[in-house]
């Protein structure tokens, strides 16, 4: 877990939501009074975020005091299963609440998307990756509670890898231009980057196969039957990762054409959050 990202992002998003202060909590709750309250898990699914929320409570108050009923990655039933008791300032406890629950439900509902679609591609090779379509600010959460579901990041942003995809290659003017500029600019610079570079038809994969550089074809919005056919030219010399057009009603099929890896956009830009509640525990 990155502290530091989690605390900086606590700051920001307190700033976003409490501005000069709580003043209904102000108005009407004294000040120095501690209450309970208890993370209610009210539909079906993995529970994604819980570290977070603990670290929340903590980094605003370090006497508070979090029991873990139900620990991240845990398949919940949906019948209000507590996931964790809280002890705080009852204001600490008001001020956080939505922050709390926004993080916890919208990762809940990426890692539960998720893991149905490592559930769906079991028994084969491939592995479900993430995309860059994540919301702005909150792109480590995300990707957390995609790992959390039991799938796997691919490049965490623009900094970690090289991947050429159709824009860069058009811009450049074909995929021999795009990659040898690659190759020159990763020399001169001294830059050991991992390089994946995208496909739209059975062509370019030719194309691609001649640099020995090149780790991993993406093969985007291929079909079934192209898609087996650029596995078999490919041969195990490099990586393969499908994309686009890819649900969970032909995920396996695609994981059975021998791919290593499936990315999905949808798991963190078309999610529909867990629905979660935090509620006071009354003595």
């Amino acid at each position: 877990m990155n502290k530091n990202t989690i605390r900086n992002f606590i700051q920001k998003a307190l700033e976003e939501d409490v501005g000069e202060g709580d003043f209904t909590t102000l108005a009407t709750i004294p000040e120095n009074v501690f209450g309970e309250a208890n993370l209610y898990v009210k539909e079906k699914g993995i529970l994604a975020g819980v570290s977070i929320a603990k670290e929340i409570f903590q980094f605003i108050d370090p006497k508070s005091v979090v029991e873990i009923y139900i620990p991240d990655g845990t398949y919940c039933d949906g019948n209000n299963n507590v996931a964790f008791k809280v002890f705080s300032n009852i204001r600490i406890l008001l001020k956080v609440e939505r922050l709390v629950l926004n993080i916890l439900q919208r990762m809940s509902g990426i890692a539960t998307i998720t893991n149905q679609y490592v559930k769906a591609v079991e028994e084969t090779k491939a592995k479900i990756l993430d995309t860059r379509k994540t919301t702005p600010g909150f792109r480590y959460f995300e990707k957390l509670a995609v790992k959390i579901g039991g799938g796997c990041n691919h490049r965490m942003g623009l900094y970690d890898q090289i991947l050429i995809k159709d824009n860069h290659i058009d811009f450049a003017g074909g995929i021999d231009e795009a990659l040898k500029r690659t190759k020159n600019y990763l020399e001169k610079h001294s830059l050991k980057l991992p390089v994946e570079c995208e496909a739209r038809n059975i062509d370019d994969v030719i194309k691609i196969l001649k640099y020995d550089f090149v780790e991993t074809i993406l093969l985007d919005n291929f079909t079934i039957e192209q898609t087996k056919e650029a596995v078999k030219l490919i041969s195990n010399q490099k990586k393969i990762e499908s994309s686009g057009g890819i649900n969970l009603s032909n995920v396996r099929d695609y994981a059975l054409c021998g791919v290593d890896y499936i990315s999905i956009g949808s798991l963190t830009h078309h999610v529909r959050s867990l629905d979660l509640s935090l509620k006071a525990k009354l003595k």
